[in-house]
């Protein structure tokens, strides 16, 4: 209710013939950011400095704006020149019912345009597991079939053509822990441990007199080692080791699977002993299991000393190397790619003839036919053997011109390129024909210039003229770079004091043994004498 004021009283006092309606107290506002401030009437020149007069109080044609305030939209989402209007007035009523729909229609054009961007991402998705079910179910359709695959427990790649094998397998050889030997590649090392899972199961079965079948010996085989066992690696098992294994396609065995019929043949696998006299039954016992291992072993050895043989006879010039002394391999022979070995075959279930094809049902008919008719398709095959023969063969093709030498070799003397390559052959030699006691040596040789080093260090900041040995060989496997023991600190010591006796003594005093160093010697020269004696062991 508005406040009287005293002006109203005089007013009311007034004779008049209508009294003027109470003023109403104006509402302060603080102007608001988003809209200006409403404009202010202009005062004319003859005006008077009177307030303007409030408006009259709210009847019921015109109702009185609400106390809640109504909620205001920001400034950027008014488009309309209609958004300046002042607060309260109907124009800002009929502004607030009439962007309602707008935005309404905003706000749903954002969500359908969200939809459509997920229903597509949705879709590409779909489409992306589409095409790899169809690619899952070819591949499975592919192995029902039977399609030939690469084993990857043969060390060979099981991807696409001319992909390569992993690194594992192509340079098994060169991560061998211990000194080099005749190390045999990967997948013969896969084959071999097939081997000896397949004589232990056929073991156990036939030890218990017990038919051994393949069904039966390849699910063992690939539970113990977790890896495929087809009939191509029993193919492979019969081509290097001959003896060890009968093999026969028999029926009537007994079988305790659903999926396999008494009737059908089945490939069965009897083990070979050397049964000796008087001894009714054999057993496989663990001495002829270790025993057939070795043999096994020794085998493919064998075979990669062919390909050895073979590699060598290719260099330039030939080498031959004694069976008895090879040791290692050639520096230059990869044996990580050595071919595969070729399975032998298998004994196959007889097959029933049955006519499928008309040459089939042709060759059945040709001894129907008459003794005329025959004779006379023989003498039509004679001549048109005849007329296809070949004539007398030519000349033959002249030799291969020798290889020329390569370009960066080009103006060297032929005689020198001899010797270099004889005085490598021999290096090579001496290298695959190198005993393990040797090869030790030479280790020891190359690390003493470093060990010389350390020792004497150890001498000068001891300040004694003479140590015990095993304070000394301690001390140097504390100092080396290298994991030593001190048992084999102790073997370099004594090759030191063997080959350099005025440098380095060795003095036995009861119960110990005392190492006495001469500090005074010039450490270069020690170290260069040290160099020179293992270049001159290593050539040997």
């Amino acid at each position: 209710m508005a406040q009287p004021r005293l002006t109203d009283f005089f007013a009311r006092r007034r004779p008049g013939p209508r009294a003027a309606p109470p003023r109403a107290k104006p509402a302060w506002r603080t102007p608001s950011p988003a809209k200006p401030a409403p404009p202010t009437p202009a005062r004319t020149p003859g005006g008077s400095r009177k307030r303007a007069r409030p408006p009259a109080e709210p009847t019921r044609d015109h109702p009185a704006p609400p106390a809640r305030r109504r909620l205001r939209l920001p400034a950027d989402t008014v488009s309309s020149p209609s958004a300046l209007a002042a607060p309260g007035s109907p124009e800002e009523a009929t502004l607030s019912a009439g962007q309602l729909p707008c935005l309404a229609a905003q706000e749903d054009k954002a969500s359908s345009k969200v939809t459509l961007s997920e229903l597509k991402s949705c879709l590409q998705r779909a489409r992306e597991l589409g095409a790899r079910a169809q690619e899952l179910k070819a591949s499975a359709q592919r192995k029902d079939a039977g399609e030939p695959r690469v084993l990857e427990d043969q060390g060979q790649p099981a991807g696409p053509c001319g992909q390569k094998a992993p690194a594992y397998q192509r340079f098994h050889a060169l991560a061998q822990p211990g000194p080099p030997g005749l190390v045999l590649p990967y997948k013969y090392q896969v084959l071999a441990e097939m081997f000896r899972s397949m004589d232990t199961i056929v073991g156990m079965l036939y030890n218990r007199s017990e038919t051994a079948t393949f069904a039966k010996v390849k699910q063992g085989v690939q539970d113990m080692m977790r890896k495929r066992f087809e009939e191509r690696n029993v193919g492979q098992i019969r081509t290097v080791y001959p003896a060890s294994y009968r093999f026969r396609q028999e029926r009537d065995v007994p079988t305790f699977k659903d999926g396999v019929k008494r009737s059908d043949y089945q490939l069965t696998i009897e083990p070979l002993l050397d049964q000796e006299a008087g001894s009714t039954a054999a057993q496989l016992t663990a001495s002829h299991l270790l025993r057939r291992r070795q043999v096994f072993g020794q085998n493919l050895v064998e075979r990669v000393r062919e390909h050895h043989r073979a590699f060598l006879a290719s260099l330039s010039p030939p080498m031959v190397v004694p069976e008895d002394q090879l040791t290692r391999w050639h520096p230059h022979f990869n044996v990580d790619e050595v071919p595969d070995i070729e399975p032998a075959e298998l004994p196959q279930p007889p097959t029933t003839e049955k006519l499928a094809t008309a040459q089939e049902v042709l060759a059945r008919a040709r001894s129907l036919m008459s003794p005329r008719m025959e004779k006379a398709l023989s003498d039509l095959a004679l001549r048109t053997a005849k007329s296809g023969s070949p004539g007398s063969p030519g000349p033959a093709p002249p030799a291969a011109p020798p290889a020329a030498p390569p370009a960066a070799l080009k103006g060297v003397s032929q005689d020198l390129l001899e010797r270099v390559r004889r005085k490598q052959a021999q290096k090579q030699l001496a290298q695959m024909t190198r005993q393990p006691e040797q090869e030790r040596r030479l280790q020891r040789l190359e690390r003493l210039p470093e060990l010389a080093r350390v020792l004497r260090g150890i001498f000068v900041s001891e300040r004694k003229p003479a140590l015990t040995m095993e304070v000394a060989c301690a001390r140097m496997a504390g100092s080396y770079r290298a994991a030593l023991s001190p048992g084999e600190m102790e073997k370099h010591v004594q090759l030191l004091s063997e080959l350099l006796p005025d440098w380095l003594s060795l003095h036995r005093v009861r119960a110990d043994t005392y190492v006495k160093l001469d500090k005074a010697a010039d450490l270069a020269g020690v170290l260069a004498r040290l160099a020179h004696l293992a270049r001159a062991e290593a050539a040997l």
